[in-house]
């Protein structure tokens, strides 16, 4: 979302041409498919995480500008809200000690980056929702100060026509609504990037979608919004709604969403590309000078700049990527489901998981997709983010299990076959599936906690108090990189 632009006005001939050059990257994309050009290199995973900045008091702080410049450090960047900012890990390759020297990389970068934010007298912080965000933290005036964020946002609300209603039933019920898309910025993910070759694609990109209700059972993160106990993981809901360019209308003629699981099974990254172009007009009509049918001709690699582009504004929770690196194009999963936090390490524990089941589920030779409905995936992922981990979810096999059930019997497992079939090490698989294995026995995740440690404080403490104060021990237990099943109560 932080792509920077040069232009803040768009003609209808602006619109037009970006049409017909979006379908003119689509077609040069076949063709690349057809013509076999991409580098089929498979190992190789890629890790995002954005971060929230809060006070001393545990509310956000709106200073990123600031700690970007004092960490001075090309590998973070800014985000939609002020107190936004994100971090993107240099890939590697699925194999040996990755894992571990991943987390050690992690967390040496963002020691650095809170030191450097202690200095703008503010912490970093790994949730997927502040709990102590209120509704004044998330205007137009709070936006970074990058001119994308307000053109997007001005764009989103020109095809809506309307403020956004945003309404959530949860554990409370949260009815409001929002003049702008700042509560987008409320929500903080870790994003996975998987390399993948181009004949592989649609079975990990259905792999990822098959599991992606039991990622968000297991490593929900997200309880609280504006002060309210909502789902386990608020951020799916809250994303949905806050970037929706449908009106009431719309919705009830089934015009799609921008922020979408999908509808169905695929069988190729084209299925994808193509939904994008045939279904969802622009947000961002910018043109690049490139021609891609010319540069393809010549035998060299056009960047595709427009499908890229409009991808960018299309927010599925599995995202196909099409990227260009050291000159060669490759493809990748792009895993947007789960939530930040709440330690280095169970970020890397939930890394373990996906990365060892997709390994497994991707090659099977009866694939999970094809004994499963694609609406019985779609349903675990809302019971999963509305639930936790509580939440009951569908498996082939099994039928309506706990989440927690079908992990410790089925999927563990293959996660451990997996991880030993990419070749990690043994020492990193077992401290990493160990640390899922517990979540689920222990049926304590990120959301969990924060949950259980709030309604003890609000015993003797005002709800706001009761918030600023579970959110204050959070960081403290953050830092230790303990993980989260091993918190101590409140």
């Amino acid at each position: 979302m932080g792509q920077d632009v040069d232009k803040t006005q768009f003609t209808r001939e602006d619109r037009q041409q970006y049409r017909q050059k979006v379908r003119r990257c689509l077609d040069v994309f076949a063709r690349m498919l057809a013509e076999s050009r991409f580098d089929i290199e498979r190992r190789t995973m890629g890790l995002e995480i954005e971060l929230n900045l809060t006070s001393p008091d545990g509310d956000p702080a709106m200073v990123n500008d600031k700690v970007l410049e004092l960490i001075a450090d090309d590998d973070f960047q800014t985000e939609l809200g002020q107190f936004n900012i994100e971090i993107n890990i240099p890939p590697g390759r699925i194999e040996g000690r990755v894992f571990s020297e991943l987390e050690t990389a992690v967390r040496a970068s963002l020691n650095h980056a809170d030191d450097m934010a202690d200095q703008a007298d503010a912490d970093v912080v790994m949730t997927g929702i502040l709990p102590t965000l209120r509704p004044e933290h998330l205007t137009e005036a709070t936006f970074s100060h990058n001119p994308r964020y307000l053109l997007i946002n001005e764009q989103v609300f020109a095809a809506r026509g309307e403020d956004i209603q945003i309404s959530i039933d949860g554990v409370e019920r949260l009815s409001t609504y929002a003049d702008t898309i700042a509560p987008e910025a409320a929500c903080t993910s870790v994003q996975l990037h998987l390399q993948v070759a181009p004949e592989t694609f649609a079975a990990h990109w259905n792999a990822a979608q098959a599991i992606a209700g039991v990622q968000l059972a297991i490593g929900a993160n997200s309880p609280f919004f504006f002060g309210k106990e909502l789902w386990r993981e608020t951020r799916i809901a809250l994303f949905e709604q806050a970037t929706d360019t449908r009106s009431d209308e719309l919705k009830a003629q089934g015009v799609r969403p921008r922020v979408w699981f999908g509808e169905r099974w695929i069988t190729s990254i084209f299925d994808l590309f193509e939904e994008n172009v045939r279904y969802f007009p622009s947000l961002l009509p910018i043109c690049d000078a490139e021609d891609p049918v010319e540069v393809l001709d010549r035998g060299d690699v056009p960047s595709l700049a427009e499908l890229r582009l409009h991808n960018g504004t299309i927010y599925r929770w599995n995202r196909p990527v099409y990227d260009v690196v050291r000159g060669k194009p490759h493809l990748r999963v792009e895993n947007r489901c789960l939530p930040a936090g709440p330690t280095v390490v169970d970020v890397l524990a939930n890394a373990a998981f996906y990365y060892g089941l997709m390994k497994v589920l991707a090659e099977a030779d009866r694939p999970v997709w094809s004994q499963m409905s694609f609406s019985a995936a779609e349903e675990n992922f809302h019971n999963g983010a509305r639930h936790g981990i509580d939440a009951r979810i569908y498996w082939p096999g099994i039928g309506e299990v706990p989440a927690t059930e079908l992990v410790l019997r089925r999927l563990l497992p293959m996660a451990h076959e997996g991880l030993q079939q990419w070749g990690v090490d043994t020492a990193d698989e077992d401290r990493l599936l160990g640390i899922i294995e517990q979540r689920c026995l222990g049926a304590t995740n990120g959301a969990a906690w924060q949950a259980a440690a709030f309604h003890r404080l609000n015993d003797d403490r005002d709800r706001p108090d009761a918030l600023r104060e579970m959110m204050r021990r959070y960081i403290t237990h953050m830092h230790s990189n303990e993980p989260v099943h091993t918190w101590p109560a409140g």
